[in-house]
């Protein structure tokens, strides 16, 4: 499996281009703000052809480019129904600072042609891999990981984490839509269950594994010693 993931835009968003191996199609997940022009280089080098769009959840600094992304290769954008609404009205989903930031910009949102909703339990065949889809409410409404099967170097999936897990931490849950019982319902029932062997590829910063932050995450380590995480991450 060919997995090329590069930081993009203000916020460092990570995007990820999934295929088989080069010169097949492939799956972009969150092309985020300025993510097209790095989707274009890895398609490019690797004569890829995505078919594709996977959004873990649709805050702006995941979702940016999924239209031009979408519309450049004529692929199908997959989203949960409950963040549906923000490819094109990010605002409600938006921090205070997010949206002073952005006042006075012209910025157009508008979903993709093609947009197919995706529910808890869903598995997809796309790009002759499977994607299975896990909904994990917290961070927004409609937060959902990915995972799919690696089986090479003693690892069994490699999950696609969006902003419900990180290095060391988890997704925030004071912006809109956000809810911290459910994020800690997300990562008890979605999280802890896994095997330690999965590798997890987060919406920023490093990669990581299950085993790892089951281990050294505080949050977890709350978690799964009192069954409730007394912190509250408002970083990412």
């Amino acid at each position: 499996m060919f997995i090329a993931g590069f930081p993009a835009g203000p916020w460092g968003t990570n995007c990820y281009v999934v295929a088989n191996e080069a010169g097949s199609e492939c799956v972009v997940i969150d092309p985020g703000k300025d993510a097209a022009s790095g989707v274009a280089d890895v398609v490019r080098e690797h004569k890829l052809k995505p078919v594709a769009v996977l959004v873990t959840h649709g805050h702006v600094d995941h979702m940016w480019c999924v239209a031009p992304v979408a519309g450049t290769y004529d692929a199908t954008a997959w989203i949960h129904p409950a963040d549906r609404h923000l490819l094109a009205n990010p605002m409600p989903g938006m921090s205070a600072e997010t949206t002073s930031m952005m006042l006075g910009g012209k910025y157009e949102f508008a979903e993709p042609d093609d947009v197919r909703e995706i529910t808890d339990g869903a598995s997809l065949e796309l790009a002759g891999m499977r994607f299975d889809v896990d909904h994990t409410p917290g961070h927004t409404q409609g937060s959902i990981v990915f995972r799919t099967p690696y089986a090479h170097q003693d690892i069994s999936q490699v999950m696609f984490s969006g902003d419900l897990l990180f290095a060391g931490s988890i997704g925030r849950t004071d912006l809109p839509g956000g809810d911290h019982a459910q994020m800690l319902n997300s990562l008890r029932t979605k999280v802890l269950t896994l095997p330690d062997d999965i590798v997890v590829l987060p919406g920023h910063g490093e990669q990581t594994s299950i085993g790892r932050e089951r281990a050294v995450n505080p949050f977890l380590v709350d978690l799964a010693e009192t069954g409730d995480a007394g912190r509250v991450n408002r970083g990412l």
